[in-house]
């Protein structure tokens, strides 16, 4: 981070040379480990996204092959009589885009056409099961896994679609790159069929072969791609490798003073007040008024400018003032918002973020309470989002402090719901009130069927549970329409309004 660079004195040529030297060791050493340690977690990051890709295959082609096996009876009987049989498999099942019937290898009946007449060739079937096509006569181009079920003569037929396999692969294969084989042809994420051999991956190459059918799921990495984890999953302990480094060469009290240069930072910005509130707008979907504003905490450094939260965020976490800096942007923004407040429909939600730290203590009830204060009766509507950067566990202290806070009239949200490990863990250990979807599914809505199922299920999941819930990263209206239809009350994201000051966010009001 460019604000964490040492000062001007620290570039001084060094009195001695065997410092240096001596500060290589632990540098080479701790590059080798974390070298180590990123081949490491990739092989497995590999293996477990190769296994639930299989696993999702498995589950599509358990649909197909039943739908083939139910028809197979069928084989040998009239078109005309088992037409409706071949196109209710089609829509009664999932995945399953065509079936056909063959009679001693010649298809005579397809749920598309009715009456039809085609041989086939068994040959082409891997373990005469099956087949990974590359487009047909009505979808050129376009790849095709064909399920074979045969019994003497009769033969029934069912196909799945290649967009779900292709979709499968870019959704599961998000950081790597996945692939279908099935016999010498083999499926890429862009849709494509190949009779190449099968690429090979420089980095953790992993390939499982399905125990129920003739296919396997490969994946892995493109070269470069373990230095690119080092930096970007370890980056701390890249800082505090160069920190070793540098300190072998130095006195101990220039030693002490580098390693806690970053929290001296954070504190000195603390003290300066240059932490402040920016505000992105909430609206109600179905009135498109705003309903209140999520206040967001940002950097004005005074040699950098404007600071991302990511940039500085995680490390206040770790250093423990993201209590006092969180404290200082709450009474700022009570500040901002008070002689605004007539301006405010009733009930005007304001939502800040908290972390496990936040949790540890009542003291966030008494920096609850003191926003509140001056606010008229019912105008305004304080919101917690709850974090998972760190879990938030519970006691019974935090127990007594959630309770408090809705004595208060304080309620809760999950931030990013469905991204983290806990989320569900938070639903049943406190009484929450809002689930916010996370921008990361809101942004696939309209592009991607699964991630639409997920929002779809996290809709119906709060409806359930009697809690509000809140769309982030609302940017086009096809995303806004799709979650009014569903009744999502509260949208937020750029379509509405960025994170801005407070003169712009009154300006705009």
């Amino acid at each position: 981070m460019p604000f964490f660079t040492p000062s001007p004195r620290s570039s001084r040529p060094l009195r001695l040379v065997a410092p240096w030297l001596a500060g290589a060791l632990p540098l080479v050493l701790g590059l080798a480990v974390l070298y180590w340690q990123a081949e490491r977690d990739l092989a497995i990051e590999a293996h477990d996204t190769t296994r639930q890709a299989l696993a999702q295959f498995e589950l599509m082609l358990d649909n197909v092959a039943e739908s083939a096996n139910a028809l197979l009876p069928l084989a040998g009987q009239p078109c005309a009589d088992a037409t409706l049989a071949l196109r209710e498999q089609v829509t009664r099942r999932p995945f399953v885009r065509s079936t056909n019937l063959a009679l001693d290898d010649h298809l005579y009946c397809s749920s598309l056409f009715g009456d039809f007449s085609e041989p086939i060739n068994p040959g082409d079937y891997v373990d005469g099961r099956l087949w990974l096509m590359d487009g047909n006569p009505v979808t050129p181009g376009q790849a095709l896994l064909v399920y074979r079920a045969a019994s003497d003569e009769q033969t029934a037929l069912a196909t799945l679609d290649g967009y779900h396999l292709a979709n499968a692969l870019r959704m599961i294969g998000r950081d790597q790159t996945v692939l279908l084989q099935v016999g010498n042809a083999w499926l890429s994420p862009d849709g494509q069929v190949h009779d190449a051999p099968l690429p090979t991956f420089a980095i953790a190459p992993t390939q499982l072969t399905s125990d129920r059918y003739p296919l396997s799921v490969a994946s892995g990495y493109p070269a470069g791609t373990t230095w690119h984890w080092v930096f970007s999953q370890y980056p701390m302990l890249l800082v505090l490798l160069g920190v070793l480094a540098v300190v072998a060469g130095s006195v101990c009290h220039w030693l002490l003073k580098r390693a806690q240069s970053p929290r001296a930072e954070l504190a000195r910005a603390l003290e300066a007040g240059e932490f402040i509130p920016y505000y992105q707008p909430v609206i109600r979907s179905l009135s498109g008024r705003w309903s209140g504003a999520e206040v967001l905490m940002r950097w004005e450094h005074p040699r950098e400018g404007l600071v991302r939260p990511d940039l500085f965020i995680p490390f206040a976490e770790h250093s423990g003032l993201i209590v006092p800096m969180t404290r200082q942007l709450m009474r700022q923004a009570a500040e901002d918002l008070r002689p605004h407040a007539e301006r405010f429909e009733d009930d005007f939600h304001v939502g800040i973020n908290i972390t496990a730290e936040h949790c540890q203590d009542l003291a966030l009830l008494d920096d609850c309470r003191d926003f509140l204060q001056g606010f008229p009766p019912g105008r305004v509507t304080l919101v917690l989002e709850l974090t998972e950067r760190e879990l938030i566990r519970p006691t019974p202290v935090t127990h007594q402090l959630f309770a408090a806070l809705h004595n208060l009239g304080v309620m809760i949200a999950i931030d990013d719901f469905g991204t983290g490990h806990s989320s569900l863990a938070y639903l049943r250990e406190f009484k929450v009130d809002y689930l916010k979807i996370d921008q990361s599914f809101v942004a696939t809505i309209g592009k991607d069927a699964l991630s639409g199922h997920i929002v779809d299920s996290i809709i119906e999941l709060s409806g359930k549970l009697d809690l509000g819930i809140v769309a982030e990263g609302v940017e086009d209206e096809v995303q806004r329409n799709y979650l009014t239809e569903r009744r999502v009350e509260f949208l937020q994201g750029y379509l509405f309004g960025k994170p801005m000051p407070i003169d712009a966010f009154i300006a705009a009001l």
